[in-house]
């Protein structure tokens, strides 16, 4: 526990003010983080399967690391990139052509940003006043919620629910909160469920921020890894780039998560408030990482759908064992995730009240990670991100799983 001293009086309300440090609640990935180190002490000579882990389990391709170690080497990449490089901006508005039939003005459409999380910790400055309404979606990422609450707006979450294919319904919100909402998340392909965006969904959703003057932003890191044809962008929709912007990463299709790449694009107007704030927050991502991203997203014919396959096929597995073992498993649309319900329990032994217990039963006594979501019903995630170098690798790993999982019978 910290101690108490003066600062502790000085601490902002918004991450706890004088209770701040001595919030003893575990919280779910610590709870993962300590029963993994837990299962790996009891049965040491056990292999750990981590299937928990959201990041891409490969470092970025060849050429893009050569291109990163030749402009490292550069004199003129030493200085501050500011609001972005003009090399990355025009390779990112070439990409969102080739790959989402976008047109993009590349001085005043774009703008880099340090990763996703950066930009969305970002937007609600630009937006949000005391009062202010942000629509977050549940289960998700929580991060602009997170923001838009410590500048004084307010948060209303809209559950994703299977029966609606994982989709918000915003006609569920009063004329209060119509009223004061200014700004909607999107995340599709979504993270956890896996739930891709339709064409008419994001029709309905760019109408009811016309109706409704909001503006959507729309977080799209998983946009490439997309299983049910072409990958989509809210902004190929009619009047998309007049309400929304759209948040893309070189994350997770190109295996650059590390290197904390992105970029928002969309509204002209929205994305020059992001610049000006960003301006204020941060001096640039190294232009040799810019510069390296764009030997990337020039051959994003190349990468990205060896990364996309490789996700496809260890997640059609996994839907194939746990559909063979009872769960009602579906593959997913998009991502590297697959969004499962639990099982009530184990035929003659333990019962699961909620997926953070099955969750820790699976790291326990399978040695599987997972994580729980409880926010809308009990699900487990499992993610295609474990590591496996080789196709012999990964099929040992598959493998295993089942093998491991088939020593019991789920009740449903």
């Amino acid at each position: 526990l910290m101690s108490d001293s003066y600062l502790q009086e000085l601490f902002a309300e918004r991450i706890g003010g004088i209770r701040f440090g001595k919030d003893t609640t575990i919280y779910k990935f610590e709870k993962i983080k300590r029963a993994k180190a837990a299962a790996r002490k009891a049965k040491p000579d056990v292999e750990l399967i981590d299937m928990g882990v959201g990041e891409p389990d490969d470092k970025a391709f060849p050429e893009v690391i050569a291109a990163l170690t030749e402009e490292a080497a550069k004199v003129e990449n030493r200085f501050y990139s500011d609001n972005g490089c003009a090399e990355f901006k025009a390779a990112a508005a070439a990409y969102m052509e080739e790959l989402y039939g976008v047109k993009l003005d590349a001085d005043k459409e774009i703008n880099h940003s340090i990763g996703s999380k950066s930009a969305l910790t970002l937007l609600p400055t630009c937006f949000i006043n005391p009062g202010d309404i942000t629509v977050m979606t549940i289960p998700g990422y929580p991060v602009l919620g997170t923001w838009t609450q410590y500048l004084g707006g307010e948060v209303v979450n809209l559950p994703l629910l299977k029966e609606n294919q994982f989709l918000p319904n915003l006609d569920s919100l009063t004329p209060d909160q119509k009223k004061r909402c200014k700004l909607i998340y999107l995340n599709y392909p979504n993270n956890p469920t896996g739930a891709s965006a339709t064409p008419e969904f994001y029709d309905k959703a760019i109408a009811f921020a016309k109706a409704n003057k909001c503006l959507l932003v729309v977080d799209a890191p998983y946009a490439p890894l997309n299983f049910c044809g072409k990958p989509l962008s809210i902004l190929s929709r009619p009047e998309g780039k007049e309400y929304a912007v759209e948040l893309h990463s070189m994350s997770k299709g190109f295996n650059m998560t590390g290197w904390r790449l992105g970029w928002v694009c969309g509204n002209a107007a929205a994305v020059k408030a992001f610049a000006t704030v960003k301006d204020n927050a941060d001096s640039g991502q190294f232009l040799a990482i810019q510069k390296a991203a764009v030997k990337a997203l020039q051959n994003q014919k190349s990468i990205t759908p060896q990364i996309c396959e490789k996700y496809r096929r260890r997640l059609a597995a996994l839907v194939e064992t746990l559909q063979e073992l009872g769960f009602a498993a579906s593959m997913p649309e998009g991502s590297f995730f697959l969004f499962v319900e639990i099982p009530k329990g184990v035929k003659g032994g333990r019962r699961f009240a909620n997926a953070e217990e099955f969750s820790q039963w699976m790291i326990t006594e399978k040695l599987i990670s997972t994580v729980p979501w409880d926010d809308v019903g009990h699900f487990v995630r499992f993610s295609a991100t474990f590591v496996a170098p080789t196709l012999d690798e990964e099929k040992r790993v598959l493998d295993e799983v089942k093998k491991r999982l088939k020593d019991s019978v789920f009740e449903f």
